[in-house]
């Protein structure tokens, strides 16, 4: 059998951004046989927008495609704009039209990046799918199960989206960069001469890097969402609003309200198209009940257990104990914690290991 034989094959998830470039060169010196795809995902002249801050865009291609060049190693684009119109916008519009506030980033991972292109190397041969989040997999010796750890660089771990990663991908995915801190990412593609080494990460969801949600869901979908009533936490009017989905629970800038003292967006009624505003001391909940969970440390849940969550990307941990329920679990912080909201993945933690996560369904005082 040839050498090449023997290699391990490697997908490589390249965004055109840094980090997935340098996860290939460390996959290509830990000796893979690799390969880079980029999954276009949308077009520009579509969306209407450059793209320049986001991923995927046609810049972000012709960075990977000049990567993998320079690294002499096969590189291919996939077209899953199709499916991505249907399973990451049309349904970031129904949670922001019922309400909620979604998270795109964490359904791309979910039915895009490592479904679909586990699925494209299976179909080409391949053993393992590469990408450059910083985050860590390691199999428990004791259990068998695959872990999901946070990346050692804190500022940049990224983790919390990726909790829905489940037990036979896990086993398949390979996250090179979890060991290492941005910095030195950046000082091995200065040293390879790459032509991303010091490109911006991307800042915005990608087809909306404008950040103007309610225009692009007007744009898209032909709708427009009507004013409506501002309440107060009695219920009398206060005010016009532009339409109940440009508003985010917590939300205090933009409101255009003179109320004699702060206020923030503490509700949100879509039948109506009211939104409820109120000091910020309403804005705190302690129990998140959540749906759609993915365990990963465990198989299941089967009794309480102290843990620490996250619901949002980059909060500080917070102590908490998390129940089973029916459809999920329910989540009870030790304290109040500010503006947790429907839409958004709560990730819970045990020190440095991912417990599992879901999708919060509705809060409790």
């Amino acid at each position: 059998m040839t050498e090449t034989q023997n290699q391990p094959k490697a997908l490589i998830a390249m965004s055109g951004g840094v980090d997935s470039s340098v996860a290939a060169w460390l996959m290509q010196q830990a000796g893979c046989e690799c390969t880079g795809v980029t999954m276009r995902l949308t077009r520009n002249e579509t969306l209407g927008q450059s793209g320049f801050h986001t991923c995927c865009s046609e810049r972000d291609i012709e960075d990977a495609a000049e990567v993998a060049f320079a690294m002499d190693i096969p590189y291919e684009v996939v077209d899953f704009t199709a499916d991505f119109r249907e399973k990451i916008i049309e349904k970031f519009i129904r949670v922001y039209e019922a309400g909620g506030t979604p998270n795109p980033c964490i359904d791309c991972n979910k039915y895009m990046k490592f479904d679909h292109l586990l699925r494209w190397a299976d179909a080409h041969g391949i053993d393992y799918v590469v990408t450059g989040h910083y985050a860590r997999v390691e199999q428990d010796e004791a259990t068998g199960r695959w872990l999901l750890k946070k990346g050692l660089d804190e500022g940049k771990d990224q983790s919390y989206v990726l909790y829905n990663l489940t037990q036979e991908q896990l086993a398949r995915v390979r996250l090179p960069l979890g060991g290492l801190h941005k910095t030195e990412v950046r000082e091995i593609a200065e040293k390879r001469h790459f032509i991303n080494a010091r490109k911006h990460d991307s800042q915005d969801i990608c087809f909306v890097p404008d950040r103007d949600y309610a225009k692009f869901m007007e744009d898209f979908t032909g709708k427009h969402y009507p004013p409506g009533d501002f309440l107060d936490e009695n219920g009398s009017r206060v005010g016009t609003h532009q339409g109940a989905v440009r508003y985010t629970i917590g939300q205090r800038k933009g409101l255009g309200l003179a109320m004699g003292a702060p206020v923030y967006v503490c509700a949100k009624d879509m039948q109506a198209n009211t939104v409820t505003v109120g000091p910020e001391d309403a804005l705190f909940d302690r129990v998140v009940y959540a749906d759609e969970v993915n365990w990963i440390s465990v198989p299941g849940l089967t009794e309480p257990l102290r843990v620490t969550a996250r619901t949002r990307y980059h909060q500080v941990e917070q102590p908490a104990t998390v129940f089973p329920a029916e459809g999920g679990f329910r989540l009870e912080f030790d304290q109040p914690q500010r503006a947790p909201t429907p839409g958004q993945a709560v990730v819970l933690y045990q020190g440095d290991v991912v417990l599992g996560g879901g999708t919060i369904t509705s809060v409790e005082r």
